[in-house]
């Protein structure tokens, strides 16, 4: 059998495919249950390749240990199964990703996507690895190079456009990226990531009126009904906060952003991130620190991917957990000595940033410049945005006011308003940089 955009299939049959394609369309809207979808497909046909491949990349880039271990267990069944050169490229690809090696997976998908340009999970999937490890110019290029085999009348074409549209936006350039990110999300109004990517060129332009207009328009329009829709309330929360609208921020966090109280480390992530961006500014947060340190704390033994591990320390040092603390930067040192591609993602970032962080809460902020300064050109490395890697930056400028070091508060606050010319944080850093007496 063959999927709707003509791969072959081996082991489907017409209902277990109709399962596997309604979880592929679900994935690529963000939307409904597709790990519920690629189990209906797998008991209809256990043997169905592609339906096992769709269920292992839900569990596998979910950056959860205890969801990477499914995602191992998926590889073990499904490297026996019959499978066509296509299918065996998806089951390498896992197969890297479960031992650690995220970068060989996100290459071996983009040699799938060279031969099956329309292989949309093998773009799917390799464009998340490329978010994950922070590779700006495949999150770009590995759709750019698919995008001539696709043409508007393809199912999932939309989502083509939004991988591509952030893509663009991460390698600068936004007018094309705004483009491409409004036409998805007109293609198809629940489309997340979309609207996601149109919320990013105008983060990184500081047009917070614009921003909050996208968002609340996108949300009532259908974007609300997304897996994505905590992320993309973080980033509606953000303009709000560069315009210093701290009472906006705390409605939506205790609302949809962690109302919930969400123990998924992606949203846990952007929980931290938002309460460390005020946390820096003053804003005390109450008893939320607590609830999300406790919620992070079964994790602080992971070890598996540092982008987590510094929002963790966020909510520990926040919070006061010394020992949630301790066993975090113990696991660190850790994965350092391991294998897999986390080791060089702690090394060169997650565990200075972390310490760094740490230093910061316990009032001592020129380590914390020490520690920061050197990996904030870095940090792309480890993954995330240039938005959510921000707050290295952010925690940055703070510690070298706090220290009083004037000459280098200065210099980054200034570096900062080239950067974000139109933001009222920046002209906020600005302005306390330049009134610190130079030593």
């Amino acid at each position: 059998m063959r999927d709707r955009l003509g791969n072959i299939v081996t082991g489907a049959n017409a209902a277990s495919l109709e399962h596997y394609e309604r979880g592929l369309r679900q994935l690529q809207t963000f939307t409904g249950d597709p790990v519920a979808s690629a189990n209906a497909a797998i008991a209809e046909s256990p043997g169905f390749v592609m339906a096992q491949m769709l269920k292992a990349w839900l569990y596998g880039l979910s950056t959860d240990k205890a969801a990477m271990d499914v995602a191992r267990q998926i590889h073990a069944t499904v490297k026996n199964l019959p499978m066509t050169a296509r299918e065996a490229g998806h089951v390498a690809a896992l197969g890297r990703l479960v031992g650690g090696e995220w970068n060989g997976a996100g290459e071996t998908l983009a040699a799938v996507a060279r031969d099956f340009p329309r292989d949309a999970l093998a773009l799917q999937a390799g464009h998340q690895i490329d978010f994950f490890t922070g590779n700006a110019p495949m999150l770009r290029d590995r759709i750019a190079g698919a995008l001539p085999h696709w043409d508007h009348a393809m199912p999932g074409y939309h989502a083509l456009l939004a991988a591509h549209a952030f893509g663009l936006e991460e390698t600068g350039d936004y007018t094309a990226a705004e483009a491409a990110g409004r036409k998805a999300v007109e293609l198809e109004p629940h489309d997340g990531w979309g609207q996601h990517a149109v919320a990013h060129v105008m983060e990184m332009q500081c047009r917070q009126a614009d921003g909050i207009g996208w968002m609340k328009t996108a949300f009532a329009n259908g974007a609300d009904d997304s897996f994505m829709k905590v992320h993309n309330w973080w980033h509606l929360a953000l303009f709000h906060y560069d315009l210093g609208e701290h009472d906006e921020i705390f409605s939506l966090y205790d609302g949809p952003i962690y109302g919930d109280h969400s123990t998924l480390a992606l949203n846990m992530v952007d929980a931290a991130a938002l309460l460390w961006r005020l946390h820096l500014g003053g804003v005390e947060a109450g008893e939320r620190w607590q609830v999300l340190a406790d919620n992070w704390t079964p994790l602080a033994g992971d070890g598996n991917y540092a982008f987590n591990d510094m929002h963790a320390m966020m909510a520990f040092a926040a919070a006061g957990r010394t020992d949630a603390a301790r066993t975090l930067l113990a696991t660190q040192e850790a994965a350092v000595e391991g294998g897999g591609d986390n080791a060089g993602f702690t090394r060169a970032i997650g565990l200075p940033a972390t310490r760094g962080i740490l230093a910061f809460e316990n009032g001592d902020y020129r380590t914390a410049v020490e520690l920061l300064g050197p990996i904030r050109a870095i940090a792309h490395r480890f993954g995330g945005s240039h938005a959510q890697r921000d707050v290295i930056d952010l925690t940055l400028i703070e510690a070298a006011i706090r220290s009083g070091d004037a000459a280098r508060a200065q210099r980054l606050t200034e570096e900062r308003m080239v950067a974000r010319p139109h933001s009222p944080l920046s002209k906020l850093f600005q302005s306390r940089a330049r009134d610190l007496t130079p030593v």
